[in-house]
């Protein structure tokens, strides 16, 4: 058994951890309440964009062209947001096993998802034989990658905490340079949806091709119900000048990047949601060890206390004989 001096030891040392932790736990509240409000404020715009793309995508149909245009996939960009630290419970873990189990069967990935209908490889083609590279945001998520073996064509590790929508575009361009490009015939997205402060999802979308399934996943996963945004009702019939051709290309750009911007502000506040949790959790872990320690310091002094009455009772009884 340990000495008293020795537990006293441990338990300072655990009251001063509960310490960290607890200042820990405020600062990751103050920043998940800052999260949560950009991802409020930025919900109906999403809501309101993401409805126009959806009927942008059933108006035109038809045009296959540019990032419109439906390929067979060969090659796919993952774009993959994490943290660039730790201590945030499971949040980096789910989304690495999320990523792990899509590359442990990449056919999946392979297939592109237009409506009801499923873009297969062609005929003879190998699913599984595609090429998948990453944009990481987030050092995190970025080590998993490297371990995988996959190719990162960006990092973009100051994206992590509440970015400026100008500092998204970036990513954006990216994207759609190299989809335009040819280089890639379908992205995707990893990141964790905000549900609540002790429940997040991970998630795995498809933003290009423009996929209406997931789409109108993201719009009904939302606070707001679907049918406000009219995805109940026959598709909008839009008239567009100069031509379609020049306002879809101007944009849909902007609703990729919206997008993306959005992905990263759920995440965030999932992080922030996760840490907060966690250094509560840790600062409970703290105090009941700290409670133990101290039951079994007080345990050993009363052990002693009672070994010395009992010798001082012995000496007194021995005198007295």
């Amino acid at each position: 058994m340990a000495s008293g001096k020795e537990i006293k030891r441990r338990i300072k040392s655990i009251q001063n951890t509960g310490k960290i932790t607890r200042a820990m736990e405020m600062v990751s509240a103050a920043k998940m309440r800052r999260a949560i409000s950009s991802v409020l404020a930025i919900r109906p715009y999403a809501h309101s964009a993401w409805s126009v793309l959806t009927n942008l995508a059933r108006s035109f149909e038809k045009k296959q062209s540019g990032l419109l245009e439906v390929r067979e996939v060969k090659s796919v960009l993952a774009i993959a947001i994490t943290s660039n630290r730790g201590l945030c419970g499971s949040f980096n873990s789910q989304l690495t096993k999320k990523i792990k189990e899509e590359l442990a069967h990449p056919e999946k990935l392979m297939i592109n998802r237009i409506g009801v209908k499923k873009i297969l490889p062609a005929q003879g083609g190998s699913a599984s034989g595609g090429k998948i590279d990453f944009i990481t945001i987030g050092r995190k998520g970025e080590a998993v990658v490297r371990r995988t073996e996959k190719e990162i064509v960006a990092s973009f590790n100051d994206l992590t905490y509440l970015p400026k929508f100008e500092a998204v575009r970036a990513v954006g361009k990216v994207v759609i340079d190299d989809y335009l490009a040819k280089k890639y015939d379908k992205v995707v997205i990893f990141y964790t949806d905000y549900v609540s402060a002790i429940k997040q999802e991970t998630k795995v979308r498809q933003i290009l091709p423009l996929s209406k399934i997931d789409l109108e996943k993201q719009i009904a996963e939302m606070d707001i119900l679907a049918q406000e945004y009219g995805l109940s009702k026959p598709a909008v019939e839009y008239k567009v000048e100069p031509s379609p051709e020049k306002v879809l290309d101007y944009i849909i750009p902007r609703l990729i990047e919206m997008q993306i911007y959005h992905a990263i502000l759920e995440s965030n506040a999932s992080k922030e949601s996760a840490r907060m949790v966690a250094m509560r959790n840790a600062t409970d872990a703290a105090k009941e060890m700290a409670d133990d320690f101290t039951l079994a310091y007080n345990q050993i002094r009363q052990m002693k206390i009672t070994q010395e009455i009992a010798e001082i009772s012995a000496g007194m009884a021995a005198l007295e004989q």
